[in-house]
């Protein structure tokens, strides 16, 4: 399933802040997962393998490593097995495997609009935003407007925005 988001990561110091206002908005909590990212090595964009308790998918997405709401061109395929073992090894069988991103994510939506609070290992806490448009109906311009409204009301300043993946971040560190 292809589709665009409009998406923002930022460093949080206050998730207890950010989930109130979510639990004050009526956002649907869909649960905590203890996510696995394996992030393989290839010519553009990043290829993923997420293994989860809620979130099973291999995604390959491409958008730019800048500040501020942003494009990414998504295309995910939801895999029936939780784990994924043996796409993960036929994956590294195949494809030099980059970094394993491990976290706890909690997630929420809000009509279109998915969040995660999300504990890095070895990064700290971050939140995100994702106004996703699966169905093809929104403009990038009304995503846009969304992830704006949210970056306002969670308070996010531009000191806390971050402008690459959690795979560049944890590459940074162990490069240190």
């Amino acid at each position: 399933m292809a589709h665009i988001n409009i998406e923002i990561k930022a460093r949080c110091d206050k998730p207890e802040t950010i989930r109130q206002i979510l639990e004050d908005s009526s956002a649907e909590f869909k649960g905590v997962d203890h996510q696995i990212d394996t992030y393989f090595k290839v010519p553009k964009g990043r290829l993923k393998l997420r293994q989860g308790n809620i979130e099973n998918s291999l995604i390959f997405y491409d958008r730019p490593n800048t500040a501020g709401p942003k494009r990414a061109d998504v295309s995910l395929f939801r895999t029936d097995t939780p784990g994924g073992a043996q796409l993960r090894e036929t994956l590294a069988g195949a494809l030099d495997v980059l970094i394993v991103v491990d976290k706890q994510r909690e997630i929420y939506f809000i009509d279109n609009v998915k969040f995660h609070l999300d504990t890095i290992e070895g990064l700290g806490h971050f939140v995100e935003v994702e106004a996703i448009d699966e169905s093809g109906n929104l403009s990038p311009e009304k995503l846009r407007t969304q992830c704006d409204y949210y970056i306002k009301l969670f308070d996010i300043t531009d000191a806390d925005l971050v402008n690459t993946s959690y795979s560049d971040l944890l590459l940074e560190r162990k490069n240190e």
